[in-house]
């Protein structure tokens, strides 16, 4: 059976869901390219060092850029995408908590982008990446996931002749991502500490 390989455009493409799913995406021979789109140089260099993408570079384009800039996002996406995953995201309490107007601009300014870049550039499928903090927020990140899960949803409505598809998928705290407590507990260990 012929797989009919996609197009890939990632927002936060050097998170720790973004580079799982690289892998997979060509492990499994699924893309013929796959665009980074992030903030981080540096974890982009890091991405493009490891083993098994360091051997798919031609496949693979990095990009800078934020998805607070709809502008960048216009340009970026202009490169014949089929699959967009919005991944990007201010994703730690504490930050988000701390510094509320930021995680706003970037968990729904920035999905609101993406949205707008999307239709502008007739992309086929845009899947946001959600979290289980979005099904009943009791904190800043928790709600502008929601709000960002709903301006997704009903860009379907108000799209338009567009023939882009907009969904959303969750995704739950994963152990030893990183930011996870995993972490914190291994460091614990490696310190003999107890409570």
């Amino acid at each position: 059976m012929k797989i009919n390989k996609k197009n890939y455009f990632i927002t936060g493409g050097t998170g720790s869901f973004a580079k799982k799913l690289v892998k997979h995406l060509i492990k499994n021979k699924l893309s013929s390219k796959i665009i980074i789109f992030s903030r981080d140089e540096f974890k982009q260099l890091q991405l493009r060092e490891d083993e098994l993408i360091s051997k798919h570079l031609p496949m693979m384009r990095f990009l800078i850029g934020d998805v607070r800039d709809e502008q960048r996002m216009d340009f970026a996406m202009r490169s014949n995408i089929d699959i967009v995953i919005h991944a990007a995201a201010m994703k730690q309490v504490p930050s988000t908590e701390y510094n509320p107007f930021e995680a706003i601009k970037t968990n729904i300014h920035g999905a609101q982008n993406v949205i707008n870049s999307s239709l502008k550039n007739n992309i086929k499928k845009v899947i946001a990446l959600s979290t289980d903090k979005a099904a009943a927020p009791i904190n800043l990140y928790g709600a502008t996931k929601l709000t960002s899960d709903k301006l997704f949803i009903n860009a379907n409505y108000f799209k338009g002749k567009s023939l882009s598809k907009f969904s959303v998928i969750r995704y739950g705290n994963v152990m030893g991502s990183r930011g996870s407590v995993i972490q914190i507990f291994l460091k614990q260990k490696k310190k003999k500490k107890q409570f």
